[in-house]
């Protein structure tokens, strides 16, 4: 089993930054992508910005330019550095994680923490 904990969600006004963190623990052979996700209140869940186990990333257009995430392989941990926080970044932030359980079997799952809030006021 494999559990992912985020932290660094918090209220801040507009224009502001805050800087996710997400660390996962259990049995961990690899891990192949990590990812942010949110989800607003009414809204479907959405990819904010993923990152590969080589660094290749990638961003919603919504974000680009103002996110920037980013991984510690040896800590099994991704972050979400936001910066140029707007109102419309309100929502539970979500961290992700495609893990390879053994070296014996390709498998991987899927996992999610639990989601951090993250407020912007205006």
């Amino acid at each position: 089993q494999v559990q992912l904990v985020e932290s660094g969600g918090g209220l801040v006004q507009a224009g502001g930054s805050l800087r996710l963190s997400c660390a996962a623990s259990g049995i961990i052979f690899s891990i192949n992508a990590m990812g942010w996700y949110r989800q607003a209140p009414g809204k479907q869940r959405e990819l904010v910005a993923v990152i590969t186990s080589g660094g290749s990333t990638n961003y919603a257009d919504s974000v680009k330019g103002r996110f920037t995430i980013s991984r510690d392989n040896a800590e099994n941990a991704v972050y979400l550095q936001m910066n140029s926080l707007k109102p419309e970044d309100t929502a539970v932030y979500y961290c992700n994680a495609d893990v390879r359980g053994s070296s014996w079997s390709r498998a991987t799952y899927d996992y999610w923490g639990q989601g951090t809030q993250v407020t912007v006021s205006s």
